[in-house]
Formats: C-alpha cells, structure tokens, sequence
C-alpha cells in the first residue's frame, strides 16, 4: 500500500480539472475514511497505509460530487451539520445571517426559519440563545428528515419543530403563530443563472430557482411576513448579488424598514426588515 500523503499528492492532481481546492478536497476525502479530522490526518496519519476505498472517493469527486455530500458532513458556525442531496451545502457567507439575528435579537423567544433546509439557521441561532425555541419549515420532507436529524444530532430537538410549509400555498402559516425572529434563505437564483457544475447537478433545484429575475419566492413571502412577526420583531433574509435593491423595494412596499448586511467579502448578502 502507498502511503496517505502520496495517495492524497496523487489524488490531488486527479482533481486539480474539476476543483480550485484540490489539495484540500483530497484531505477531506481522507481524513473522512479515516475517520479523523483534517487537522489529525496532517499531524498523525501522512505516513500510514492509504486505506481501500479512497480511489472510490475520488471518483467521485472527480465526477463533480460535492465533497459535502460524499462525506455527508458540513460545518457551519462553528457547528457540525448532516448534509445530503435533499438539502442545500451550507456556506459561510449564510453565517451573515446568524451574527445578524444574534445581534438583534439576542433575547428573542420565539424563531422562524423559512426554507430551513439542513435547518442550520434555526439550529445555529438556537445553540447561542438559551431560552429560544424555533419552528423550520420546508416543502420538502426530504429536507425535513435531515434538520430533524441535525437537530438529534446537536442536542437542540427540544427546541426546534420542523414542519411542512410551503409559502405559495393559502393556509402554510396556519397556526404558526407570532415569532420574534423570523430567519428566511429561500431560493433566489435566476432560472438561466451560469453555476457551477457541481451546483447545478447536484445541489436541489427546488432550493435553488425562484423564477428569470429569481425574485419569485421574495414576492410571494415577504407580504405574508408582517403577519408572523411579534411586536419588535425582525425579519432577517439572505439575498443573491444584485438583488439588494429589488427586495429592498418589495420589502418596503410590504411596509418594512429595510437595512443591508454584508458578508465578509463586502459582498450584500442580507437585509434585516422591521
């Protein structure tokens, strides 16, 4: 058997067409067969056997497979989160979203997470504010089963219902009541939107495309957010690049004062309503 280092050396370049990281693919790949973290393969493992069944990974990664979705694992915030092809591969730039809910309304009671997905904003929100519960919802029970698991997995299913909910539908909020908080990253890609290839055939379209100017699902649930909200409540929503002034404008139309976050890059990537 060759060793890890120069299994992953030779992986390495087998990705090097299809990833920007391949190096650091290569790792993730290893470390999860070893079943250790990165930082353990690089201090204790470079010189041991490549175990069987690396060769497979890699194909898979070559053939575009998202490393998240081959090792079923992401960090987010700092928290470790189930994934799969049902959900959408949580991003650090979403983690805007959360230092802006943990900033406004680090007393809040009560949380919505609309489109929850892997349910990562709910459950991230939820593990730095003690005294919250929250209800996701999502039209997708596939989705569903895996936020349920996350929230088993990091000890919060106490505090977090998820429920199906699909806001182009009349009677979603029944029953919902009022929330304190109300966290939203529905789908807001553009229909004919240049992705890359490990997107676009892998994450879940559904997730993805809201129509040519990928606005449809802001126009649709933003008017129906004033109704969820408890007095002195905040809505906080995440946004694609270019989209802050088209939601800003639907947003104040719906009667709320709009204020824009950026994502450490600089880049608009949320707004919070009130």
């Amino acid at each position: 058997m060759i060793p890890v280092a120069e299994a992953i050396r030779a992986a390495a370049e087998t990705l090097a067409p299809v990833s920007d990281t391949a190096r650091l693919d290569a790792e993730l790949l290893m470390a999860h067969l070893l079943g250790v973290s990165r930082s353990e393969l690089l201090l204790y493992h470079l010189r041991a056997p490549a175990p069987p069944g690396f060769a497979a990974l890699v194909a898979r990664r070559a053939g575009h497979e998202p490393v998240a979705y081959i090792t079923g694992r992401q960090e987010f915030y700092g928290l470790p989160f189930i994934v799969s092809p049902a959900v959408l591969i949580p991003r650090g730039d979403s983690e805007t979203l959360v230092e802006a809910a943990l900033e406004r309304k680090p007393d809040a009671l009560r949380v919505l997470d609309c489109g929850t997905g892997s349910g990562v904003l709910l459950l991230a929100v939820l593990a730095h504010i003690g005294k919250a519960g929250g209800v996701g919802i999502d039209a997708s029970e596939a989705a569903l089963a895996v936020a349920r698991a996350n929230a088993e997995a990091l000890g919060l299913r106490p505090q977090a219902e998820f429920r199906a909910g699909d806001w182009h539908t009349p009677d979603w909020a029944d029953g919902l009541g009022t929330f304190d908080l109300i966290l939203a990253n529905p789908p807001y890609v553009e229909a004919d939107a240049a992705l890359d290839q490990q997107v676009r055939e892998w994450e879940p379209a559904s997730a993805l495309f809201a129509g040519p100017e990928g606005l449809d699902d802001y126009r649709a649930l933003i008017p129906q957010l004033g109704a969820l909200l408890a007095p002195g409540g905040v809505v906080i929503l995440e946004i694609g690049a270019g989209q802050a002034g088209a939601v800003s404008a639907i947003a104040g139309a719906a009667g709320f004062a709009v204020e824009l976050r950026r994502d450490l890059a600089g880049r608009a990537r949320a707004l919070v309503l009130g």
